[in-house]
């Protein structure tokens, strides 16, 4: 596959959201073990561990891909007419895929059950509102950010998303494809299957309240 064409992109979405899920639940998994049951020690781990994580990945697939990682994201560019329809399809796809096999191969990893799901609760208006805010956010920082090329843009989104992890009450998964693959890990970053609906519907939500607001951001 040439560097440039669609299967190469969509194979650079997919790689990079499996690392990006790797990220996400392997630290959760060794922050638990390790914090000894103090559970803001394992989140400052996790999120330190996720936002570093995703620095290097906007910086490696950046350029192929745009490192999108996330549907939400996708869906942004799309209805903006920065990504064709079949295109966004595809890439969605591939988040949603490449984020489930991030969450097995990091069960994988720690010697646990490969196929599992999230027992933890994470519902209720509090945790919703967080969801929309947090994507929201993310959509502005990332249009904001854009002009300043990869490097900035990578930093951008780092930040944010290491600082949503403590102001969100739901700790800002503000992904469709990361709350998915999420559900389907009984770890410290895990969440109830049935409590998933919820959060991705807020997310569409302040996907959706961001629009009107990223193209003035990227002028």
């Amino acid at each position: 596959m040439s560097p440039g064409t669609l299967r190469w992109r969509i194979v650079c979405e997919a790689i990079a959201t499996a690392l990006l899920l790797i990220a996400v639940v392997g630290s959760g998994i060794m922050a638990e073990r390790l914090s000894g049951g103090n559970t803001a020690l394992a989140l400052l781990a996790n999120s330190i561990a996720t936002g570093g994580a995703l620095f290097a990945l906007i910086l490696t697939f950046g350029p192929q891909s745009g490192a999108q990682m996330n549907p939400a994201v996708t869906l942004a560019a799309a209805w903006q007419g920065e990504l064709p329809a079949a295109t966004a399809a595809a890439y969605v796809a591939a988040q949603v895929a490449g984020a489930i096999a991030g969450a097995w191969l990091a069960h994988a990893m720690f010697a646990l059950p490969i196929l599992q799901t999230g027992q933890h609760v994470r519902t209720g208006f509090g945790q919703w509102l967080a969801e929309a805010i947090a994507t929201f956010g993310l959509l502005a920082v990332i249009a904001g950010s854009r002009r300043h090329g990869i490097p900035a843009t990578a930093g951008a989104v780092a930040a944010y998303i290491t600082g949503a992890y403590w102001f969100t009450a739901s700790t800002s998964f503000a992904n469709p494809a990361v709350t998915v693959a999420r559900a389907l890990s009984d770890s410290f970053a895990g969440i109830a299957p049935s409590d998933a609906p919820g959060f991705i519907a807020a997310q569409v939500v302040g996907m959706a309240l961001a629009l009107p607001l990223l193209k003035r951001l990227r002028a």
